[in-house]
């Protein structure tokens, strides 16, 4: 009898201590469109965010504690993003990496304001993220101003004197993009044959494909995603147009290719210099590929942004968001995109816009933004 206590009592000891334990994990998180038309963006942001808790973990964690990662799905959409930062804040969690979607990541961060939680986007490029002085954000990708201007250099030296129309999808990630384009393109004198908006989640684009056909538009650039993105360019193939297609780091998914088969052929897009290819991340790309994932897109920025934050964390001592955020902005953090150091807005200070091109076989390749 007296043995059964004492296993009661070692039982008890260790539940005890399990749950001790438990407690002192400190739980992080990742949000984005992990359902919806962006879900394969959310896919490359969980897959980040889940392999870099993994390695952070089995490195000793963050100030001595596991990390536990807790995912977060606004589906692309701002009211549910509102509502995810809400309950992840109310929740305490010092730190979100995300979300993918501009519209999204606005009105979230303002909720991550006012409940002390620390955001960095692995994704977000509208200008609006870092310019309200929020004390809570940062990103480590660049902005819409800036892979505009290389977007539209591009145009610029290979499609001088040619017919060029601008679409976007009225959303604040593609019709900022688009205006940022056009307006590089226009501070140079050159003007757009046509500019023109559609819906997210439009399907049928045949009467804007005839203007573009009616018009001989040898190029049109597209700021919004790669599902409608793809519905364009098959249907202008459809209708007999050769017209090539440029977007934005949107179409930065091997989906963009399921949706288009071969007609990908020489659709071009802005995003930075491939990260899997970077010496920084070639460790990591390998233990991604051990598990047959692609760490293609915004899986590396992710790790990235989860880098930056228990760096900063291990630096001050503290997950104090308002420390840790003083910290980043104050330091430089060796990341898998290579060394990282922020203004005071939160934006990166080194930005590397370049342009690829698809091929017909659904892989892409840099190509020179000042003509190949």
């Amino acid at each position: 009898m007296k043995s059964l206590k004492l296993i009661g009592l070692a039982l008890g000891a260790s539940l005890a201590l399990s749950a001790s334990a438990f407690a002192q994990d400190i739980t992080i998180a990742v949000a984005g469109p992990m359902t919806g038309s962006e879900s394969a963006f959310g896919r490359q942001m969980k897959n980040g965010a889940e392999q870099a808790v993994s390695d952070l973990n089995a490195a000793g964690g963050a100030l001595g504690k596991k990390l536990k990662l807790e995912v977060g799905d606004d589906a692309c959409d701002p009211k549910q993003a509102r509502s995810v930062a809400e309950k992840l804040s109310s929740a305490r969690i010092p730190f979100v990496a995300g979300h993918f979607c501009s519209s999204s990541s606005i009105p979230a961060s303002e909720a991550y304001a006012d409940g002390n939680t620390l955001q960095i986007t692995p994704a977000s490029t509208n200008p609006l993220f870092t310019e309200r002085k929020l004390w809570n954000v940062a990103r480590v990708c660049g902005r819409d101003d800036q892979q505009g201007l290389v977007a539209a250099e591009y145009i610029l030296k290979n499609f001088k004197g040619k017919n060029v129309a601008i679409l976007n999808d009225k959303t604040t990630y593609g019709k900022g993009l688009a205006d940022e384009t056009k307006k590089a393109l226009n501070k140079a004198g050159f003007q757009e044959k046509m500019f023109e908006s559609y819906n997210k989640g439009d399907k049928d684009f045949n009467s804007i494909v005839s203007r573009l056909k009616r018009d001989n538009i040898d190029l049109v650039y597209v700021g919004g995603y790669h599902q409608e993105a793809g519905l364009i360019l098959r249907q202008m193939r459809d209708q007999g147009l050769q017209t090539v297609l440029m977007a934005g780091d949107a179409m930065n998914d091997k989906e963009f290719a399921s949706i288009t088969g071969p007609a990908a052929e020489g659709t071009l897009f802005t995003f930075g210099p491939d990260p899997r290819n970077k010496p920084t991340a070639k460790a990591i790309v390998e233990k991604f590929r051990a598990k047959n994932i692609d760490p293609e897109g915004y899986t590396l920025y992710t790790y990235a942004a989860m880098q930056v934050w228990s760096q900063a964390v291990a630096k001050v001592g503290s997950t104090d968001p308002k420390k840790v955020m003083d910290a980043i902005k104050a330091g430089e953090w060796d990341t898998v995109l290579g060394k990282m150091a922020f203004d005071a807005k939160g934006d990166i200070k080194a930005i590397d816009y370049v342009v690829y091109k698809w091929d017909a076989k659904g892989n892409y390749a840099e190509v020179n933004p000042k003509g190949s």
